[in-house]
């Protein structure tokens, strides 16, 4: 079985790649499912600090892989069911692994792409690639969270307009909307993720996974709820190593020295 999933590692850094360039890395049950499991272990290894998800060739991903779909018979809601209960479990993961997850956008990201662009932390494009809703225009509605994070990037009024009429999304566009965090020249895709990383590795990833899940959980929580994870958190990350020497350094007047964490208080215990 070809291997749709392929996986590198530079300097505690994963590099997850889409492997199915002859579909523009659309996704089938398989592929999705790999991608579940590959974040999953990710999540856990306290070697990976962060995570860039990317495609091979000329494409990030364009969504769901259609003829698969219409491959499984003429029960299409049942095909679309399963691979979307598999899709979401990869889109689960990456809003709760507790270390950054930055979405290497380096062609088009269409369909389930787009909706798995939105769920990264932080996205780097590059000049010619273009986001596209695509779902409306195949007469679907959104999945992987794509119509919950898309209003809360751009605002209600303009998700739905992009839900909509479906207008490919140009990196310009993109970023005066916010909906990404960079872009850059093409073929520079992964190697801006992966200084991006670079940079948040320096300073408390105890602080990000803290900082990820309560601003993740904001958005089901009632206030009074949430002001108490905060006050959990902070008090728990307060105690762990980095929280001590991001305090002493502040009093001392000094820039922090913060160490990558490791047992009880590594990011993943964060989740």
């Amino acid at each position: 079985m070809a291997n749709t999933i392929h996986l590198e590692e530079k300097e505690g850094v994963a590099i997850v790649y889409l492997n199915r360039p002859e579909a523009y890395n659309a996704f089938d049950l398989d592929m999705v499912q790999r991608l579940a499991e590959t974040l999953i272990s990710l999540a856990l290894d306290r070697n990976i600090a962060g995570v860039i998800i990317s495609g091979k060739g000329h494409a990030f991903c364009a969504g769901g892989d259609l003829r698969w779909v219409k491959g499984q018979g003429n029960n299409l809601s049942k095909a679309f069911h399963e691979l979307a209960a598999r899709f979401h479990q990869a889109i689960i993961e990456i809003r709760r692994m507790p270390k950054p997850v930055v979405a290497a956008i380096n062609g088009l990201a269409a369909g389930g792409g787009f909706s798995m662009v939105l769920a990264c932390d932080f996205r780097v494009m590059t000049t010619s690639a273009t986001l596209k809703q695509g779902y409306t225009s195949n007469g679907l509605s959104i999945d992987g969270g794509g119509s919950f994070m898309l209003p809360r990037l751009v605002g209600a009024a303009k998700a739905l307009e992009i839900a909509a009429f479906d207008r490919p999304i140009d990196a310009e566009t993109a970023s005066q909307w916010g909906l990404v965090t960079e872009n850059v020249n093409d073929g520079q895709a992964v190697d801006a993720a992966f200084d991006l990383i670079s940079k948040l590795k320096k300073r408390s990833l105890t602080s990000f996974a803290a900082s990820k899940k309560l601003i993740t959980d904001s958005f089901n929580t009632s206030f009074e709820t949430h002001l108490e994870n905060e006050r959990n958190l902070l008090s728990f990350v307060a105690g762990q190593p980095n929280g001590v020497e991001g305090l002493t350094a502040f009093l001392e007047k000094r820039p922090p020295v913060f160490e990558a964490p490791s047992g009880k208080e590594r990011p993943d215990h964060i989740r």
